[in-house]
């Protein structure tokens, strides 16, 4: 890892840029799924899956099997996370109001779960049980009545067991072989297997991503994912090689993965730059990480904390570690940051999989005003308004006159009436 100067610091992350070639291809999938429906996911998932699908839908059998398959180790691990990541967000939850006034105008608030939700979970070459959890758990929390997934399938037509056994643990049976932005399409216009939906979540591939920005208006989305971030905020106290296996962790994640240390110890961030190199070559996925460590990985070197802080902020990383002495007396100070973790115990994997917290988190610096995910993104507000005949008698002419001020007399006149009786 390369020390770079904090001028430096940002021109080092990745730089994602729009394809216009892709987002042509991705306009041309939308249209096919919009004009032939089943047969065009079909058609493309023989296509870029090398997958000829019998059925769409997944099969009742199929979820049986998977239970019949499935590691027990790791179907205990799933059930110990859907119990964290359940009671962490249950805590979120926010109930409707109503206050009456003295005058007695009634005003409130509708807390209201959206009807029908698409998630996306990445699938084919990988498996991601724990995207299932951290999108279908929110929602599920707010009431979302109904849930269908979408990912594509491996080379054998089948996804993989901890997936659909994850989807059945939450008693989603609505699942879906489909993977890539013909999956977001079939999710936002619907086709005769796949009703449409009002929301889609869930990160994926560059075309993904397109095509989640294609659909917005038609349906809501919930960010557009970039590549995969930590920032390691740490003083002369921390442990040197967690710190490696915790910039190593991002890493492996993707080429374009960014891992960055800021530290006040230069003697820390040699150590670092050490153990990088020694456990790099351990890893399976060492040519992944190693090319994004090379390309995306930065070491900042801070005069004093205030100023580690303020690189930090500056930053608004998706995932923030904090490896210093007396973390809690300037958490206050950390203003943007998708999830913060602090201390020695808590690398970013337990919150990727098992602690409660979420790990759809905004990337590309958009903490700076977004939020990860959470039982927010599932549900709507309607504000509720019964005004007493007092108030109409004090505050009409008022209201009439903000009308006329802005030139929509019918509004004025509107309220004018009611003084007039």
């Amino acid at each position: 890892m390369k020390i770079v100067p904090r001028s430096e610091l940002l021109v080092t992350q990745p730089q994602v840029s729009d394809h216009p070639e892709r987002r042509e291809t991705v306009l041309n999938i939308i249209a096919e799924v919009r004009r032939d429906g089943d047969a065009a996911l079909k058609r493309m998932t023989e296509a870029f899956d090398k997958v000829a699908l019998a059925h769409i839908a997944v099969q009742e059998e199929e979820i049986e099997e998977a239970y019949r398959i499935i590691d027990p180790e790791v179907l205990d691990a799933l059930r110990g996370a859907i119990h964290n990541i359940r009671d962490y967000h249950q805590r979120q939850v926010n109930q409707s109001w109503m206050t009456t006034q003295s005058s007695g105008t009634i005003l409130g608030q509708l807390v209201l779960p959206l009807e029908r939700v698409g998630l996306y979970v990445p699938g084919g070459t990988a498996a991601y049980p724990s995207s299932v959890l951290m999108n279908a758990i929110p929602a599920l929390v707010a009431g979302v009545q109904e849930i269908a997934i979408t990912t594509p399938p491996g080379k054998d037509g089948k996804l993989n067991p901890a997936v659909l056994v994850a989807a059945a643990e939450l008693g989603i049976r609505e699942i879906y072989k489909v993977g890539g932005a013909q999956a977001i399409a079939a999710l936002a216009y619907g086709t005769e297997t796949i009703r449409k939906v009002d929301k889609i979540t869930g990160p994926g591939n560059a075309f993904v991503a397109v095509a989640k920005r294609e659909v917005f208006g038609q349906v809501a989305i919930d960010m557009i994912a970039g590549p995969s971030e930590v920032v390691i905020l740490a003083d002369e106290s921390a442990n040197a090689a967690y710190i490696a296996a915790d910039l190593l962790a991002q890493a492996e994640h993707d080429p374009l993965a960014s891992t960055t240390l800021v530290t006040t110890s230069a003697a820390l961030a040699k150590e670092v730059q050490t153990e990088v190199e020694l456990q790099l070559k351990q890893l399976e996925r060492r040519d992944i990480a190693g090319k994004a460590i090379e390309n995306y990985g930065a070491i900042c070197l801070a005069d004093h904390l205030e100023e580690a802080i303020d690189i930090v902020n500056e930053m608004a990383t998706e995932h923030l570690e904090i490896h210093f002495e007396d973390p809690f007396a300037h958490l206050g100070k950390i203003k943007h940051a998708g999830a913060i973790f602090i201390g020695d115990n808590s690398p970013v994997p337990i919150g990727d999989y098992f602690v409660g917290t979420n790990h759809v988190l905004p990337t590309g610096r958009t903490a700076r005003f977004s939020s990860g995910l959470s039982v927010d993104d599932f549900v709507k507000k309607t504000s509720v308004a019964c005004y007493s005949r007092q108030d109409m008698l004090d505050n009409g002419r008022k209201i009439a006159a903000l009308a006329r001020y802005e030139g929509l007399q019918a509004h004025a006149r509107a309220v004018e009436l009611r003084l007039e009786k």
